[in-house]
């Protein structure tokens, strides 16, 4: 069966979830980059051992697995490290991605991926992209909440990634969280073009 890859991308705090979780209420199935890579951290021993001889084996926490905060701490502040580790990570959650499209009845799939359009290796699987957004202060206080962090931490990541209008120019599709209630609408038109095209 062919099937329609639908990306779904936004700002940190920007309700991606929300958007996918609401293609998943109507039967989308939905593939989280972010929770399929800290699962593949653990159970991909090829990945792991790879990723082991970039950082060295202090990385491994006491029961033998990735230590992901300490990875963070270490690549975050060396912008070379980052892209090697990238270059390994990467392709290895492309092809989880395609192994689990396979597997899935539905003729429309959705992937979460925050940093799908900064990083052109995962656009390429992606038929149509949607980018969520939602006001500064909005997603400020969203990830206040959700991570416990201080504004000064919040402003930091929020700085530190696009801007709305990179996003923006980009999309398919633009979806605003500060009103969820005008996207259902919109999702179930998209839905309804694409199995009807």
């Amino acid at each position: 069966m062919e099937k329609t890859i639908i990306a779904c991308t936004g700002g940190i705090g920007s309700g991606k979830s929300a958007i996918v979780g609401a293609f998943a209420a109507l039967g989308i199935p939905a593939y989280d980059c972010d929770s399929r890579t800290k699962a593949l951290y653990r159970t991909d021993a090829a990945l792991a051992a790879r990723i082991v001889q970039l950082l060295g084996s202090d990385i491994l926490d006491a029961d033998g697995h990735l230590d992901t905060k300490l990875m963070a701490s270490r690549v975050f502040s060396d912008a070379a490290l980052l892209e090697k580790l990238e270059a390994i990570v990467h392709p290895a959650v492309a092809e989880d991605f395609r192994r689990w499209a396979r597997e899935q009845e539905s003729d429309i799939v959705i992937m979460e991926s925050a940093i799908l359009q900064q990083k052109p290796f995962f656009d390429k699987f992606a038929d149509l992209i949607i980018t969520v957004l939602a006001p500064e202060e909005v997603r400020i206080q969203r990830v206040m909440t959700r991570d416990g962090v201080s504004r000064e931490q919040a402003e930091h990541r929020l700085a530190n990634q696009w801007t709305d209008e990179q996003r923006a120019a980009n999309a398919n599709l633009v979806l605003k969280t500060d009103d969820c209630d005008a996207s259902l609408p919109k999702i179930l038109e998209l839905i309804d073009k694409l199995r009807n095209k």
